[in-house]
């Protein structure tokens, strides 16, 4: 049978399809209205007239409970079932036998493509959360299917319509995207503390999400009031919005006026909600979240909680920051304190030190005077009196060290070190008192892989305030002090059976002041800070220090410090080694037998003016400088300075912490007037730390003494820095043709010339002797090795001066290089320990100018007395010269170059 053309395709006669009162039967509420359909009235004709291939299709579309739809013809007749009829709302079901472009107008535009594609290239298509405007709730609505278009075929094989199957999926798209905002404003929040940077940050992450918040606004409040103050906002222009209000004038705020567009298809924005930021439970607001909401989506159920969820994360976000400023503000306040107490502390060792100097000098001074002379009674409670005033300068002392400490003042200065036989040793200085108290006492220090790089003062700190702990706290039982290498760090262990700590203590025990509450001990003295310096010291190494102890069984301390490496060869003048490289004492050719200078009036070695605000201190200086200086005295700066233009003293031995003009005010006062400007000035003082030495150096002073003092120390010191003044304006020394040699030098061996090398051992080439100047041979320079004792000093100033004469130099940088290089063979002498060569070995070269001499030994240096760490001759790395110290495992060099290198 032919087509008839105007039934249009598919709808010609075919194979009988289902009855007319068939196709629409199975139940489907779709089946029902459509069967009262007119479809005559339509492009498809009467029912009778279908083809089978679009009554099987409309069978299939109605039995299945996917959302479905089905047009036909180029009219695009629409046939869908229940499912599909719920996606469109209110379209249906006008929509059923209606053009599917007239009822899906408004989303024509995305379907188009699609469509078209189906039924002219009988291509199927899949597109997975396809945006489409639909106007189904009576607004334009921003919705989301997942949709499939295939072609519907007629009997003739012929494309005759398309056929789609989908699925809204708009539930899901908002609520993943509204999830990422959420993430998005919790990162925002962060650990600020800043809410004005806080609520710009929250505000950032919105605008990221402006299909659900178009526009929002932050508000805060202060100090708990109603009042609201706008700190951010974001899609809107922030002048059209109160600066300050309350929550219910926020919530009458009209938002058409705004001006805000929002959704995808930027409608107006017309409302908007007023979000609480919740402070807790039982807590007011602490703000307002003014939030737009989208004109494409009803404020349902879903868009209530997603706000919630907002408001949620903002107050959060506030509470969060309130809380860290206060804890920053807590801890502000406490930095304040811990500063104030430093400061406290550290002007307070002025008025314990000082009376601490008025007893120990004159009980020291009395037991070393009067001896054996004294009646036992006296002699006995005068060494008791020094104990205690000994144990307390102790106490002092670490008390100070720790303040440094936590104000940053003090650095480990590491050296390469023998830690196993150093360990040992100190250790060893308790030894006696462990087995005084029926103690076993165990050394366990076998040799390491590598020297360790610490700061042996530090180190020695360390390990005697853990055994004396043990000693203190043991009762029965023993003591066990071991050290091993673990990988790259060596490990202290202390341990002991005494009474161990309640596991309450252990967190708090390295805490500075704490002391376990009734546990017993041998002594209750203490002030709670031997434990903290040695956590503090470890932690300037890099490392850490721990406990663990169990009551009645013993404890066991930790120290773990890296193997490290060496500091630099040349440490600033403010690090301790620099000081302690150049810690030498200028002591004379015969100590007690000094010859007196020439000039010198009476029996008095020059006049010294004493300056002191302390009248007991001014008193005792006095008697103390009596029998060989002539003293004068002034109790501040400004008196001091008066008296010294007045008539010029020798020398000025000044306290640093006066009222008015203190110490080194009147050190500069001095120095600016020509008449005073070369009298050496000594500071005596209670401030006490090497930072407090190097300013003074490098504030000029001659020299540093710090109190309590030996008396014997502080009459040295000021001899020596006579000396010095003197000895720059001495006449030059004789020729050195001129002097006999003594017995120590004829044992020497002099300068000889260069020999070739033979390839013998030992076989090394001696520089040549420095030749006079102007003869045109090379520069000067010279080697001397001297015995490793006290009377190779005098020989070694004898050849230095010569030598330094012969090329040339002036007299008063002579002299300041000759008491350099002596005051470094000196440390040398006394400080360096099992050397491989009992001998000191002196290089002295002259090129251009420039000097460097060089004093090398062959030991480790050891340093077990305070009086090392006091700056002594710090002065020598002042303008005129500049004093490295290279320890290494071959010895240690102290090397002086002048001038100092350039750069």
């Amino acid at each position: 049978m032919a087509p008839d053309p105007a039934r249009g395709p598919g709808l010609q006669d075919t194979a009988p399809g289902p009855d007319a009162a068939d196709v629409f039967a199975g139940g489907s509420e779709n089946g029902r209205l459509m069967a009262a359909v007119d479809w005559a009235a339509t492009p498809v004709g009467p029912v009778e007239d279908w083809p089978a291939s679009l009554r099987f299709a409309i069978r299939t579309v109605l039995c299945s409970r996917f959302p479905m739809i089905l047009t036909w013809g180029p009219e695009y007749t629409q046939f869908y079932n229940d499912a599909y009829a719920m996606l469109i709302g209110a379209k249906h079901p006008a929509a059923l036998g209606d053009d599917l472009r007239i009822t899906l107008a408004e989303g024509w535009a995305a379907l188009q493509e699609p469509v078209e594609r189906a039924m002219a290239l009988r291509e199927a298509s899949w597109i997975p959360q396809l945006l489409l405007q639909l106007e189904r709730a009576g607004y334009r609505e921003e919705t989301y299917f997942t949709v499939s278009h295939a072609p519907a075929f007629g009997d003739d094989g012929e494309v005759a319509g398309m056929h789609a199957v989908c699925t809204e999926v708009t539930r899901q798209v908002l609520a993943e995207r509204r999830q990422l905002l959420l993430h998005e404003v919790a990162s925002a929040g962060g650990r600020r503390e800043d809410e004005q940077d806080l609520a710009t940050q929250v505000c950032g992450a919105l605008a990221s999400g402006p299909l659900d918040v178009p526009f929002a606004a932050v508000y805060l409040g202060e100090d708990d009031g109603p009042r609201l103050r706008r700190v951010a906002t974001v899609g809107v222009d922030a002048g059209r919005l109160p600066a300050t209000t309350d929550a219910a004038g926020l919530a009458a705020v009209p938002v058409a006026p705004l001006g805000v567009a929002g959704g995808p298809f930027g409608d107006p924005v017309t409302d908007a909600v007023v979000l609480a930021l919740s402070g807790g439970t039982g807590r007011a607001p602490v703000g307002a979240l003014l939030v737009g909401v989208s004109p494409a989506r009803a404020l349902d159920a879903e868009y209530r909680s997603f706000h919630e969820l907002l408001a949620g994360q903002v107050a959060g976000a506030v509470v969060d920051a309130r809380a860290y400023a206060g804890e920053r503000a807590r801890a502000e306040a406490l930095a304040e304190l811990d500063r104030a107490k430093t400061t406290f502390f550290a002007n307070v060792s002025h008025e314990l030190r000082t009376p601490l100097t008025l007893l120990l000098a004159p009980i020291s001074d009395a037991l070393s005077e009067a001896g054996d002379g004294l009646p036992p009674g006296v002699h006995d409670q005068l060494e008791l009196a020094l104990r205690n005033g000994q144990r307390l300068q102790r106490l002092v002392n670490d008390l100070l060290e720790f303040v440094s400490i936590e104000a940053g003042r003090t650095a480990a200065v590491r050296v390469a070190t023998d830690l196993a036989a150093d360990t040992a040793e100190l250790a060893g200085v308790l030894r006696a008192a462990a087995e005084r108290a029926g103690l076993t006492f165990t050394v366990d220090c076998p040799p390491l892989p590598r020297p360790a790089a610490v700061d042996p003062r530090m180190w020695e700190k360390i390990v005697l305030n853990l055994v004396a702990n043990a000693v203190k706290y043991t009762f029965v039982g023993g003591i066990t002090v071991r050290l091993d290498a673990e990988g790259d760090e060596v490990v202290l262990r202390v341990s002991d059976t005494g009474v161990g700590i309640p596991a309450a203590e252990l967190p708090a025990l390295f805490d500075r002041f704490h002391r376990v509450a009734d546990s017993p001990a041998r002594s209750r003295e203490g002030t709670g800070l031997g434990l903290a310096l040695v956590r503090e010291l470890a932690g300037l190494h890099g490392g850490t220090a721990e406990v663990q102890s169990r009551p009645g069984v013993g404890s066991t301390f930790t120290v773990r410090l890296p193997f490290g490496e060496p500091d630099a060869d040349a440490a600033p003048p403010s690090s301790p080694a620099s000081v302690r490289a150049a810690a030498l004492t200028p002591w004379d050719d015969a100590p007690g037998r000094r010859a007196r200078p020439a000039g010198e009036p009476g029996d008095a070695l020059g006049t010294v003016l004493v300056v002191d605000d302390n009248a007991d201190m001014r008193a005792y200086l006095t008697r103390l400088l009596s029998p060989a200086w002539t003293v004068r005295t002034a109790d501040d700066g400004r008196s001091a300075l008066h008296e010294a233009l007045a008539s010029r003293p020798d020398i000025v031995l000044t306290d640093v912490m006066m009222p008015g003009l203190d110490g080194f005010g009147l050190l500069s006062a001095l120095r600016a007037d020509p008449t005073t400007r070369d009298v050496p000035v000594v500071m005596l003082t209670a401030r006490a730390g090497q930072e407090a030495a190097v300013e003074g150096f490098e504030a000029g002073v001659d020299d540093y003494l710090p109190k309590p003092f030996e008396s014997a120390e502080l009459l040295g010191r000021l001899r020596a820095v006579l000396e010095r003044s003197r000895g720059r304006r001495a006449a030059t020394p004789p020729p050195v043709s001129a002097h006999r040699p003594t017995a120590a030098e004829t044992t020497m061996p002099l300068p000889v010339p260069p020999r070739p090398r033979t390839g013998e051992p030992g076989d090394l080439p001696v520089p040549a002797p420095p030749p006079s100047p102007g003869r045109g041979s090379d520069a000067p320079e010279a080697v001397w090795r001297f015995p490793s004792a006290a009377s190779s000093i005098p020989p070694l100033r004898r050849r230095l001066r010569a030598f330094l004469a012969d090329a040339g130099l002036g007299e008063e940088r002579a002299y300041d290089l000759v008491l350099a290089a002596c005051e470094a063979a000196t440390n040398a002498i006394e400080h360096a320990q099992s050397p491989k060569e009992p001998v000191v070995e002196v290089r002295a070269s002259v090129h251009d100018g420039a000097v460097e001499i060089a004093v090398h030994d062959t030991g480790q240096w050891r340093e077990r007395t305070s009086s090392m760490d006091r700056g002594r001759g710090s002065m020598l790395m002042s303008a005129f010269a500049e004093v490295t110290a290279v320890p290494g495992p071959d010895g240690t060099t102290v090397t002086i170059r002048s001038p100092r290198p350039a750069g």
